[in-house]
C-alpha cells in the first residue's frame, strides 16, 4: 500500500484543484459567486454596519441583559472589533446554508451522467472521495475569507485604527467557522453519494435536520437519548458558540472534527461497496 500513498495523495490535490477551479471559472460557478457576493454586500452594509454600531452603546447592553439575562450575549460586547462580532452570530448560521447548497452536487449529477464510473477508472475512490471534500472546503475557505476581508475593510472604514485587532479577530473567525463547516460538508459528500441530482441530496439533509430536530424536541432535554442525539446533528453547538470570541471558541471544535469524521468514514465505507 505504501506505493500508492503517494499516487493517491497526489490525485486527491489534482482533484480538489480542478473542483475549485470548475467552480470558480465556468458559469454556474460564476452566478453563485455573483449571488453569494450580492447576500454579503447587503448584509455588511446595512444588518453587520447597523448593528455594530448599537452594540457600541452601553445602552444596548443593559437593553439585552434586561431581556436575555446578564450570561445570554455579554461576551459580544468585548469584542476588540463590533463589526466582527456581528458579522460572526451571521457567519455561524449563514455558512452552514451556504455549505449545504455548495456541496450538494459532489457525485448525485456525475453518478446519474454515468461520469463517476470514468472517474474511477482512472483514480481510486479515496482520491475522488477525499479530494472533492477537499475541494469543497477549499471554495468555501476562499468564500469565508473574502467576507472577513470585507467585514475589515469596514470596520477600517470607521475606524483606521482598528488593523490589528480586525485581523487577529478576523482570522480566529475564520479558522472556527471553516471548522463549523466541516461536518455539514462531509454530511453532504456522503448524501450526493447516494443522490440521484443536488435538489434530492439537499431535500435529503431538508429530512434529516427536520427529523432530527423534531426527535430532539420530543424526547426533551431531561432525557439521557437527547444528549447523545443532540450531538450526532452538525449544528448543534452553535448557539453555545454565538456568546464565546478568540480562542475560547475553540473549545467546540472536537465536535465537529469527530462529526466530520463519522460522516466521511460512512460516506468511504457506502462508496467503497456501490455498484456504479
Amino acid at each position: 500500500m505504501t506505493p500508492n500513498a503517494p499516487s493517491t495523495f497526489n490525485n486527491m490535490l489534482l482533484i480538489a484543484g480542478f473542483e475549485c477551479r470548475k467552480f470558480l471559472f465556468n458559469l454556474r460557478g460564476m452566478i453563485a459567486l455573483i449571488a453569494f457576493a450580492l447576500v454579503w454586500g447587503i448584509l455588511l452594509l446595512y444588518p453587520i454596519q447597523g448593528a455594530s454600531t448599537l452594540l457600541m452603546q452601553p445602552s444596548i447592553k443593559d437593553l439585552i441583559d434586561g431581556l436575555l439575562g446578564n450570561q445570554a450575549l455579554n461576551v459580544l460586547f468585548d469584542w476588540p472589533v463590533a463589526e466582527m462580532a456581528i458579522f460572526w452570530c451571521f457567519a455561524l448560521y449563514l455558512f452552514p446554508m451556504f455549505s449545504i447548497l455548495i456541496a450538494a452536487d459532489q457525485f448525485a449529477s456525475d453518478k446519474t451522467r454515468g461520469t463517476l464510473r470514468f472517474y474511477t477508472l482512472r483514480t481510486s475512490k479515496d482520491s475522488l472521495l477525499f479530494g472533492r471534500f477537499l475541494g469543497q472546503l477549499l471554495i468555501q475557505s476562499i468564500l469565508i475569507l473574502l467576507t472577513i476581508i470585507a467585514t475589515i475593510a469596514l470596520a477600517l472604514s470607521r475606524d483606521a485604527s482598528l488593523l490589528l485587532p480586525a485581523i487577529s479577530s478576523g482570522a480566529l473567525v475564520g479558522v472556527n467557522v471553516l471548522i463549523v463547516i466541516l461536518p455539514f460538508t462531509a454530511v453532504m459528500t456522503l448524501l450526493s453519494l447516494y443522490a440521484n441530482t443536488a435538489r434530492q441530496a439537499m431535500v435529503l439533509a431538508t429530512i434529516l435536520w427536520t427529523v432530527v430536530s423534531i426527535a430532539l424536541l420530543i424526547l426533551g432535554n431531561e432525557s439521557r437519548l437527547f444528549v447523545g442525539l443532540q450531538w450526532l446533528l452538525p449544528g448543534a453547538q452553535l448557539s453555545n458558540m454565538i456568546n464565546t470570541n478568540g480562542l475560547n471558541s475553540l473549545a467546540y471544535a472536537p465536535i465537529p472534527l469527530l462529526q466530520t469524521a463519522i460522516a466521511l468514514f460512512l460516506g468511504r465505507v457506502y462508496f467503497q461497496r456501490s455498484q456504479l
